[in-house]
């Protein structure tokens, strides 16, 4: 019996990885995400994420 192509592809990146992926993809706002992938195999998620200020917050020159 052949397998479905989503099937496959699912467990092909491994259940694991798509927990991972759908948190990263679920609370970010600005950002980006990394796969980094060594052998053909993704070994880790990076998550860069950006906070984005409101001009009023830094626009009257009281620094940091």
């Amino acid at each position: 019996m052949a397998v479905a192509p989503a099937a496959r592809h699912r467990n092909f990146w491994g259940d694991e990885l798509e927990i991972v992926l759908r948190e990263a993809l679920g609370t970010i706002k600005f950002g980006s995400i990394t796969l980094v992938i060594q052998d053909g195999k993704v070994i880790q998620v990076e998550k860069s994420e950006k906070i984005r200020l409101k001009k009023n917050d830094f626009m009257d020159g009281g620094g940091i």
